[in-house]
């Protein structure tokens, strides 16, 4: 099966809606999912450098108060997954044309490589606080934590290869009506939006499966 999932690295839903994904799979152990990752911008007119975390979210939200509910009702979520969200140690808001860039600098390698590097890059963010908007950060965590070879992933972030991509993705993206993030698209044909529960994201994959078998059974498409 495939599975497309549009995303944005800043959006702690996202991670939260992998975490749900991913312990929904596991529980289907004859699936074979392939998985894709599209970027999203939530921010996509934000300045290279990104802008003070604080002042970001007091000018989004309205004020502390607004943003701490937000960001309780996250943290419960990921508490619940095993994600021990440290929204204090967020000191930047970043760009994310870079790090979407890195999923894609790994996804050239193979599918795996591009889900570890999207997993490394939301505990970078979320747990530690990392710039992830910060070439330096980004090159820092593609050699300690994800294995890549320094020059060649060096020259890459500092080219301009990818970088329009990541506008078309999200060009695209916006283009499917897609207006938030995470979304999430089965074989092609069958959409989620949100940090779907497990009882949503079954009930998407058997109707997908289903299809797919209408499909066998017709000689349109083999499983």
């Amino acid at each position: 099966m495939r599975i497309d999932i549009i995303f944005d690295t800043i959006c702690p839903w996202c991670f939260v809606g992998k975490k749900r994904l991913e312990e929904t799979l596991k529980a289907r152990s004859k699936l074979v999912p392939e998985i894709f990752w599209h970027a999203f911008q939530l921010n996509p007119d934000m300045q290279p450098e990104g802008v003070d975390h604080k002042e970001f979210m007091k000018r989004k939200f309205g004020g502390d108060l607004r943003s701490q509910r937000l960001f309780g009702s996250i943290v419960q979520a990921g508490e619940s997954l095993g994600i021990d969200f440290r929204f204090d140690r967020i000191k930047r808001t970043p760009n994310t044309v870079d790090s979407h860039r890195l999923v894609r600098f790994a996804a050239q390698q193979n599918s795996q490589s591009a889900n570890e590097t999207v997993e490394t890059l939301f505990n970078s963010y979320f747990l530690e606080g990392r710039d992830i908007g910060n070439r330096s950060v980004l090159i820092d965590i593609g050699i300690s934590e994800l294995a890549f070879e320094e020059d060649e992933l060096r020259r890459y972030l500092y080219s301009d290869e990818n970088v329009s991509d990541i506008g078309e993705q999200n060009a695209r993206a916006h283009r499917l009506g897609i207006s938030g993030v995470p979304a999430f698209i089965f074989d092609g044909q069958f959409s989620i939006s949100g940090a779907q529960d497990a009882n949503v994201i079954n009930r998407i994959i058997d109707i997908s499966e289903e299809k797919r078998r209408e499909l066998f059974e017709t000689g349109t498409q083999p499983v």
